[in-house]
């Protein structure tokens, strides 16, 4: 599936309802929440700038991050909370992240920028499928 900016936008301007489910997290849990996905942002960066310069120590430094690491880390009232479909989603971005470490031990640059192109693939349709409040 690929999403683009443009879904959730009327033709004449107007912001559709916002149908994606909410994940119902008190404001501590949100603010934690939040900030893992930034996280994840950042780790996509990093791997991307890595891939550019043909860095690999950049990309697995920037993917462990996003890994079972954080996974682990997640605080256990957010993961409660955490519908089956989200799970579905995020515990295989996470073990992408793994992948990316390992492969790029030995993957040429080519095949990290796919694979992290499919990592991004899950993070959309968490984002589209999922709203954190």
């Amino acid at each position: 599936m690929l999403i683009t900016a443009a879904q959730g936008i009327k033709a004449e301007g107007q912001l559709a309802e916002d149908t994606r489910v909410s994940l119902g997290l008190t404001t501590a849990e949100r603010v934690e929440f939040l900030a893992e996905m930034r996280q994840m942002l950042a780790s996509i960066q990093g791997i991307i700038a890595g891939i550019g310069a043909e860095d690999r120590e950049r990309i697995i430094e920037a993917a462990r991050y996003s890994g079972n690491r954080m996974a682990r880390a997640t605080p256990a009232s957010v993961r409660a909370k955490l519908p089956t479909e989200f799970q579905e989603i995020g515990g295989p971005t996470h073990m992408l992240f793994e992948e990316i470490v390992i492969r790029a031990e030995t993957d040429d640059m080519a095949s990290l920028a796919e694979l992290t192109g499919r990592t991004m693939q899950n993070c959309l349709a968490c984002h589209a499928q999922f709203r954190a409040d």
